[in-house]
């Protein structure tokens, strides 16, 4: 049996009596992923009980949202130290329940901690009552409040079980919301941990719950019991989730799928380009929503890309554990190593070569797959139009920038992109032109996703709404506006007749432009 650190059967048997939300429903069996061997069991929840959960949590809700903005900010800055100070804790729990390599779990635990910092920091000034302009100058006072929203349900996917839970609810929280979150029914124990810590840094027990089970089952109570539905995961689902909540008028942010095309420029510095490349293609075993699986690659450096790239795809080191040596661990759903590989077999049988990998690895693990270069991939190819999820990229050669944009932009997703160019300047100005809700410039992904203050979220079909900046918690309130108006009150009153006033406020209208500095 592998030694998962701290990921004791003790440790995650106490988390999940400790953290999980009060249910009646059968208790479930998590394995790792990497090695088939069972972690411990969580309780399930029941319909029935994420009613009875989600009406706690709208009646401490009123309670939380009363606390001041420095208080809530308090419990997150406290949270933010306990998140470095257990660092190899959580990437112990991550990387037994979903495999991932070390390096791609503390990517997880640093993420948290660089949310919590942002919205700590930001949170005082996006939530206090903001000054506008009155109707009137000087006789209209009006202000902007943002009021919290109540209940928010979160649904999360497998692959960042940490990041895509507790960083989405920690601005949710600062907003003045409670929480009612359901992980994937494979991966619970890291959100568990995640709300222990910020229990531990003074959140309320009520103000948080998770709820761990199917979302066949969930999925419909945790909308209709909401006030706002975050979710992350494919676009078939995200449909749904939003068809659903719109019957309710529930608002909702949905990251859903993506083909995230890679764009290698006629002048890039190839040795340069590489380890970007890689990284794109290959984090977290492809696993990443913001993963590369297309790349188009100008013919002036084709020859000499695709040789350094696919070599440093082979030298990539496969393992699992919570050794720093590896750099690819195991997929994580049970089974997905084998349509990872009917995928590339697809592929092959259309057409392509594999360069590199196109294996399982059951050597290593029974969920692991090697990281795969193909080149000649037919254009209609199955592998080049949907989403595979594994450590696979299709390498297309192109004649000119305008026709990897063309190919770049052909397809119905549009979450991230990656263009890599020896001129950044000329790297920025091609991103601009690619449908994606993100692109990251001469790197994988890091630099867009680090970049908090910054909104991330797709476009096309890979969803609605955005993470992160001022959008990332402002989502979670409803705008309120409230003037006060001192004086006159805004009509004709008793003073004046309706033809006169229309007439004054013509007048008034006119001299409020010349004032204003109006520029045609």
């Amino acid at each position: 049996m592998t030694d998962w650190g701290w990921a004791t059967p003790d440790n995650l048997r106490d988390l999940a009596t400790d953290a999980a939300a009060p249910s009646d429903g059968d208790p479930r069996t998590i394995r790792a992923p990497a090695t088939g061997d069972t972690l411990g069991t969580v309780p399930t929840a029941t319909p029935a009980a994420v009613t009875t959960t989600s009406a706690t949590a709208r009646d401490a809700q009123v309670d939380w949202a009363e606390r001041s903005i420095d208080e809530r900010v308090e419990i997150v800055a406290r949270f933010h130290d306990l998140v470095l100070d257990r660092r190899g804790d959580l990437a112990d729990v991550v990387q037994a329940e979903t495999g991932k390599a070390r390096r791609d779990a503390m990517e997880e635990v640093l993420d948290v901690a660089i949310n919590a910092r942002y919205y700590a920091n930001r949170a005082d000034s996006l939530l206090t009552p903001d000054r506008r302009r009155g109707a009137l100058p000087l006789l209209t006072k009006t202000r902007e409040h943002h009021q919290p929203l109540g209940v928010v349900a979160l649904i999360t996917p497998w692959n960042y079980p940490l990041t895509l839970a507790i960083s989405d609810a920690i601005p949710a929280l600062l907003a003045g919301n409670t929480v009612v979150l359901k992980p994937d029914e494979s991966t619970p124990y890291s959100a568990l941990l995640g709300v222990r810590l910020l229990r531990e840094a003074g959140l309320p027990a009520d103000a948080f719950y998770v709820t761990p089970g199917p979302g066949e089952t969930l999925g419909d109570p945790l909308i209709e019991e909401s006030d706002f539905v975050g979710f992350t995961g494919s676009t078939a689902v995200g449909r749904s989730v939003a068809e659903r909540a719109g019957r309710e008028l529930t608002p909702c942010s949905l990251e859903l799928g993506g083909k995230n095309p890679l764009l290698v420029l006629d002048d890039v510095d190839v040795d340069d380009a590489t380890e970007p490349a890689v990284r794109s293609c290959f984090a977290n075993a492809g696993q990443l929503c913001v993963s590369t699986e297309r790349a188009y690659v100008h013919d002036a450096v084709y020859d000499e890309f695709l040789d350094a790239f696919a070599t440093a795809a082979s030298e990539l080191r496969l393992g699992t554990g919570t050794s720093w040596a590896y750099d690819v661990g195991s997929l994580t759903p049970v089974g997905h190593a084998d349509a990872v590989h009917e995928a590339v077999e697809g592929a092959v049988d259309a057409g392509a070569e594999v360069v590199v990998g196109g294996r399982k690895r059951p050597d290593v693990g029974p969920n692991v797959y090697e990281p795969t270069v193909l080149t000649d991939v037919p254009r209609d190819a199955q592998i080049n139009v949907a989403e595979t999820f594994g450590p696979v990229v299709a390498v297309h050669r192109v004649d000119t920038v305008q026709e990897a944009l063309d190919r770049g932009n052909d397809s119905p997703y549009g979450l991230h992109a990656t263009v890599l160019a020896g001129d950044a300047d000329r790297g920025e100005r091609v991103a601009t032109h690619l449908d994606c809700g993100t692109v990251s410039v001469n790197d994988a992904y890091p630099a867009t996703w680090a970049s908090v203050d910054a909104p991330m979220g797709g476009t096309k079909d890979s969803g609605l709404g955005r993470r992160h900046g001022s959008d990332g918690l402002l989502k979670y309130t409803d705008a309120q506006t409230v003037s006060v108006q001192r004086g006159p009150t805004i009509g004709p009153g008793d003073r004046l007749s309706a033809k006169a006033w229309s007439g004054l406020m013509t007048r008034a209208l006119r001299f409020q432009k010349t004032i204003s500095g109006w520029r045609r």
